[in-house]
């Protein structure tokens, strides 16, 4: 090797260590703490998002850091019903979930996308376990229309024991119903994210998305908000459509005592990363006033 050659080799490594470094304090920061995440869009269908995903939470486990992961699956529900030829409605955005569909939520979210990402977490080193709000009916529901459901409790003890075990507590947004034959509310991944991080007091709550955060009227990032901003950005249009429920769960979280919550671009790789363990961040954080 020529010595110019190992001269860029040994910058390499020593920008390596450099990244290594400016991790530090944050790892410090966050070391023994919970971050909640809510895990959708496009990282939780292209393979190398999956990938990228699979390590940050790999990357949080292993040094100290306990993630929960709430995830959705709402395009995967869509499909399914479609080749049943059960129709789909939506009201205000929100799936109106009758009690045929109720079933094949379960089935998609408990069954199928839940499984994949535990197996995908497991096959990595991580120790995560899939469970739904029926498991100890930890968390429970009750109709906000049809078999779409809102939150009535969430046992934070049951998750807390999980974590304490060293566990990876991998939640498919189904709530248990208010009987023993009760077939469950299908509920909001955001909503339950935002819900699960204030029973558990989580650190931190992080909403993967696929937009680079909550933007201003000329396409810029919007790199941290308080709760009078939000107001004033609703007001005038700014946040608007499919924004208004992913800030409206964010906000929801810091003011029952989470301390930060996140809204991130999932499109991006490694996002988690870089959002939690850098100083610049990549999305838009919202805190209380």
């Amino acid at each position: 090797m020529k010595t110019n050659e190992k001269g860029a080799d040994v910058k390499k490594k020593i920008k390596t260590v450099e990244t290594l470094l400016d991790a530090l304090p944050f790892i410090r920061k966050f070391y023994g703490k919970t971050i909640v995440i809510k895990y959708g869009g496009s990282a939780q269908i292209d393979e190398k998002l999956k990938e990228s995903f699979a390590i940050d939470i790999l990357m949080l486990y292993m040094v100290g850091i306990k993630p929960v992961i709430v995830h959705g699956g709402g395009k995967r529900i869509t499909e399914i019903l479609n080749a049943l030829n059960i129709k789909t409605e939506f009201k205000d955005g929100v799936r109106v979930t009758t009690q045929e569909s109720i079933k094949i939520a379960e089935m998609v979210l408990s069954g199928e996308i839940n499984k994949e990402i535990v197996n995908m977490l497991n096959l990595h080193g991580a120790k995560a376990i899939g469970i739904n709000g029926k498991d100890m009916a930890f968390m429970k529901g009750k109709s906000k229309v049809g078999y779409t459901g809102e939150i009535v409790s969430v046992d934070g003890v049951f998750l807390n024991k999980l974590l304490a075990e060293n566990l990876i507590p991998v939640i498919a947004p189904i709530a248990a119903g208010e009987t023993p034959t009760h077939p469950g509310y299908n509920i909001n991944a955001d909503t339950a994210a935002s819900e699960i991080a204030a029973a558990i007091q989580a650190k931190r709550v992080i909403f993967l998305t696929d937009t680079p955060g909550v933007l201003d009227k000329q396409g810029n990032l919007i790199s941290s908000l308080t709760k009078e901003e939000i107001e004033k950005l609703k007001n005038d249009g700014t946040i608007a459509g499919g924004m208004i429920p992913k800030v409206d769960a964010a906000l929801y979280a810091v003011e029952k005592g989470v301390e930060k919550a996140h809204i991130i671009d999932g499109r991006v790789e490694h996002s988690i990363l870089l959002e939690l363990l850098t100083s610049e961040g990549i999305g838009t954080e919202i805190k209380n006033s």
